[in-house]
């Protein structure tokens, strides 16, 4: 056999090893393709595939760079790389790979499916929508396409076209258990048509506790849908109780993390970077953010930016702490001797990529509560609102969602009683802000009231923005930006009030928490 034929050979096997995840014989196939012929470039293009993969972007960055200075017009590099520059925070230079990849002429539907990726990911869906659907026409027997391109409709509020893809995603894969979730999500279960008997037996022959996770709350919501609290409670548990065991939550973790946001209050005030164009909707999760960011956003001059990881970006680069952890208590201590003016400006920069022509644009990064001081010093003129909402509705609100399994963050949302702990603690820190903070750069608005009155709190917070009133801003539901967030349906519909005092048709589930909250003196005896 001749040496290319042997390069192509082991190539061609490096890629079948690939799609078994068989990473270690992979790697060695690809380093022989080397050895016999150096400048071959697919073999860097699978080896950065087989490192981002384990989730090293940058040395993926580095091999798929190799492979293009060796061949610059293959679409498939060009997309790789931009999915790792993504995954690195590099927005810009990911959507410039994204470009490159999109106008090359090799564009298999794997490639196409790639560069959709890219899109999603930096928020642009209705951009990556036009690549889910050229590959879904390349290729339509791939699930994880259909997938995607559900996903991009929802967030767009294509629903209809959201449960067609998810559909041909479970029935190519029936133990997708993403398009279960989203699907059920989207579709309003009823006694006549509903898919409980379906989720109900895929839950038993799922083996992680990820999968449980993700199919256990689609029968929460299922059989909330058909109004009954005590099988939807019981499957919430159900299917958090092996997560939670697994990711063994320490509360400690979150009580050092809030001390350190109440210490950002006594810091020494700086004159930071002046800029008036950034809102911040900050608060727990599930309290009614997206909903007053669709109201803010409605304004003709005001743009949302989605929730952006910008601000803890910048300030975990500018304090250099070698924690993990992009927020932590580390982080918020170092605050204090670093140039926030120089944070807010870089913050600035990097929100600019998403909104580069908005007079005014709206950050809605929940957990950006945390540095809401520190923001206040960074961004002075920024406007920084707070939602809140009933303690015991809050807490229920946080346990019904289905956070990222990845994302550490949120992991008090597996167990009532350390949820209420946290909501706790949130309230206290609020309370501080809410002293300590000018009171015409830091304000709250509460989700009832919004929803008893909507006139007049949004009125009270376009004002509070500087701005002059729009009515647009009472059409929030027509309002067409795209929701990637879990209230994605919800935003879409005029006001309603059900999720007002919802816990009450739970309290009987929820004594473990409802003893928290009383013990804090956050709701009677």
């Amino acid at each position: 056999m001749s040496s290319q034929k042997t390069v192509s050979a082991l190539l061609a096997q490096a890629e079948k090893d690939l799609a078994k995840r068989a990473f270690k014989e992979a790697h060695l196939a690809c380093i022989e393709a080397l050895k016999l012929a150096p400048d071959t470039p697919d073999a860097f293009y699978l080896l950065g595939v087989l490192t981002a993969e384990h989730d090293n972007h940058a040395k993926a960055v580095e091999l798929f760079d190799r492979a293009i200075d060796i061949s610059a017009s293959i679409a498939a590099y060009h997309a790789w790389k931009g999915r790792s520059l993504i995954a690195l925070n590099r927005r810009e230079l990911a959507l410039e790979a994204a470009e490159i990849a999109a106008n090359c002429s090799d564009l298999k539907a794997q490639t196409l499916d790639t560069i959709g990726v890219i899109y999603s990911r930096a928020g642009l869906h209705d951009r990556a929508t036009e690549f889910y659907q050229q590959a879904t026409g390349k290729d339509a027997s791939k699930a994880s396409y259909w997938y995607n391109l559900g996903s991009a409709e929802q967030f767009q509020g294509n629903f209809g076209a959201a449960q067609t893809a998810y559909r041909k995603t479970t029935a190519l894969n029936p133990k997708n258990v993403k398009a279960w979730s989203s699907l059920i999500q989207i579709t309003k279960q009823t006694d006549t048509a509903n898919d409980i008997s379906a989720l109900e037996a895929l839950f038993e022959t799922l083996s992680t506790a990820d999968d449980r996770l993700y199919i256990g709350h689609a029968l929460a919501k299922a059989y909330e849908d058909l109004a009954q609290p005590t099988p939807a409670m019981a499957w919430l548990a159900k299917a958090k109780a092996t997560k939670r065991s697994e990711i063994d939550y320490k509360p400690e973790q979150d009580k050092a993390l809030f001390a350190a946001a109440a210490r950002t209050v006594t810091a020494t005030a700086q004159d930071g970077h002046h800029d008036r164009t950034p809102i911040f909707i900050i608060g727990l999760p599930r309290t009614g953010t997206t909903l007053v960011d669709r109201i803010l956003s409605s304004h003709p001059e005001i743009q949302s930016a989605g929730e952006l990881t910008d601000f803890a970006l910048a300030l975990k680069r500018a304090t250099g702490t070698p924690s993990r952890y992009v927020l932590d208590a580390e982080t918020l201590d170092a605050a204090a001797n670093v140039d926030l003016a120089t944070v807010g400006r870089e913050y600035i920069s990097m929100a600019r990529r998403v909104v580069p022509d908005a007079a005014h644009f709206v950050d809605k990064m929940p957990l950006n509560f945390f540095s809401a001081a520190v923001i206040q010093r960074a961004l002075p003129e920024a406007r920084i609102i707070c939602l809140r909402r009933h303690p015991a509705d809050s807490v229920l609100s946080n346990y019904r969602q289905l956070f990222a399994t990845g994302f550490s963050y949120y992991n008090y949302a597996f167990d009532l009683a350390d949820t209420a702990a946290y909501y706790a603690q949130f309230d206290t820190l609020i309370e501080r802000f809410k002293e300590a903070l000018p009171a015409d750069r830091f304000t709250e608005v509460a989700y009832e009231d919004i929803i008893d009155d909507l006139e007049t709190q949004a009125r009270r917070l376009i004002a509070f923005c500087g701005l002059d009133w729009d009515p647009a801003c009472l059409s929030f539901h027509q309002n067409k930006a795209p929701v990637a967030t879990a209230s994605s349906v919800q935003v879409r519909q005029p006001l309603y009030s059900s999720s007002v005092g919802r816990w009450q048709r739970y309290s009987e589930h929820m004594q473990p928490a409802l003893d928290v909250l009383r013990a804090h003196g956050l709701i009677p005896d």
